[in-house]
């Protein structure tokens, strides 16, 4: 057993009993918040495996991630985001009813069965433009405002990288890196942001065949370490269009749960229908119904509906 997974083993169990806190939400559910451990925000792999995440030499020092990045508070209150101050706005109401069935799935709560992987979540959509990203980013940040969850959102949309841009943020190494490069420790691309609990890991530059790793065995062997050693952390992937790349159905293949952004009133039907047959060997797949005009009147967004084991909500977001 290597020193990190000494390190990870012992501060486990120095965690093995997190609270628990209780809300009930009248409107739509009634669901069980839990807590994932607070453990170090980089991973190993083990010294047999084609693509090893962290080295014994790096130590629990550097586990934090080398990088740390100021997080843009103001451009995300800008584009209508959620924020760790903004109380209890509209979309940051919607989101805590988004993520508490997800968080059950994920840790098997509240009479819910825990769904395997279910702390890998990927964000997808049909096609480019219906808010995934800013579906991806107001998740991760609601989620890591839980006092006792750790996020990791992971810009896998490698052709059109946009999460470093969105929260204001600096990176020229990524994924994409660490996909090609199996002795590039983790911990040198991730970015501990200023956000408390919530790492970012860029896409990396753009390459030629960029996608193509998504459907690689570096990728398939990433995801399953994540899955495999750290369970009990929150990962948020935010993926390409399902129509826009074949890559993108496979990756889907690895996670646990997958958020469907549909834009209201824009996104054609057949490309949903469509989309939806690539996730057909997915079994939690819920819809997150996007820019929903409620009461009729322009600028008032309500909440959609769910598919698939837990309810969509619309949002105001950008177009990526």
């Amino acid at each position: 057993m290597s020193i990190i997974e000494r390190a990870a083993s012992r501060l486990s169990r120095s965690l093995a009993t997190p609270g628990a806190e209780v809300e009930n939400d009248a409107v739509r559910h009634k669901l069980i918040e839990d807590s994932i451990d607070l453990i170090e925000t980089s991973f190993d792999q083990p010294k047999k495996r084609p693509a090893r995440m962290h080295t014994e030499d790096d130590g629990p020092a550097t586990v934090m991630g080398s990088q740390y990045g100021e997080v843009d508070l103001g451009r995300l209150k800008a584009m209508g985001a959620v924020t760790p101050d903004s109380g209890r706005s509209k979309v940051t109401e919607e989101y805590r009813l988004i993520k508490r069935p997800l968080l059950a799935n994920a840790f098997g709560h509240g009479g819910v069965e825990r769904v395997k992987n279910g702390n890998l979540i990927m964000v997808t959509s049909s096609l480019p433009g219906e808010g995934k990203t800013f579906t991806s980013i107001n998740l991760a940040i609601s989620m890591a405002t839980e006092l006792e969850h750790t996020v990791l959102l992971i810009d896998a949309d490698v052709s059109k990288a946009s999460v470093v841009r969105y929260l204001g943020l600096k990176a020229k190494r990524g994924l994409i890196d660490v996909l090609q490069d199996s002795e590039l420790p983790l911990s040198d691309v991730l970015i501990k942001t200023s956000i408390d609990k919530l790492s970012v890991l860029p896409a990396g530059e753009s390459i030629t065949h960029a996608t193509e790793l998504l459907a690689s065995s570096s990728m398939k062997n990433f995801v399953q370490d994540i899955a495999n050693r750290y369970p009990d952390r929150i990962v948020i992937f935010d993926c390409p269009p399902l129509l826009a790349t074949s890559e993108a159905s496979v990756l889907a293949t690895y996670m646990g749960q997958i958020v469907f952004v549909v834009e209201a009133e824009r996104t054609p039907q057949d490309a949903i229908t469509d989309a939806l047959t690539h996730l057909a060997g997915c079994e939690h797949v819920g819809i997150v119904l996007n820019k929903f005009v409620s009461g009729g009147s322009a600028g008032d967004y309500g909440y959609g509906y769910g598919y698939g084991g837990y309810g969509g909500y619309g949002e105001k977001a950008p177009e990526q």
